[in-house]
């Protein structure tokens, strides 16, 4: 059974720092392009950041561009998103995606994702 796991959510203030990090594990999984995805309560969904796995082609929302940096570990099977000058718009249930092709945008689905993990702003 393949699954994506997030972790290093959690709560800091305005201008702090967190690490996301996004496991896959079973054997095979769609991920030729993989990605970092948020919604906040009563807000659309929004792809944050995104990565080819040949790591030749990065997408950010310009809301973030500067701020965060998404990366990879193909060999662990680990995606990352280094979020940097954190402000409290920022708060959101972050999910990590996978799918096998990037959109036009370089952004995958969001059909194959994890079950999240929160990230909470405060001024």
């Amino acid at each position: 059974q393949v699954q994506l796991v997030e972790s290093g959510g959690g709560s800091v203030q305005a201008g702090g720092s967190l690490t996301l990090t996004c496991a896959a594990s079973g054997d095979t999984y769609p991920r030729n392009c993989m990605g970092w995805f948020r919604q906040a309560p009563g807000k659309e969904r929004e792809a944050v950041a995104a990565i080819h796995t040949d790591g030749r082609e990065t997408y950010y929302a310009d809301s973030v561009k500067g701020r965060f940096i998404i990366s990879q570990d193909n060999s662990k099977n680990m995606l990352y998103l280094q979020m940097n000058s954190l402000k409290p718009e920022d708060t959101a249930m972050y999910y990590c995606a996978a799918d096998l092709f990037c959109d036009s945008d370089n952004v995958p689905g969001f059909g194959f994702r994890g079950q999240g993990t929160q990230v909470t702003v405060s001024s």
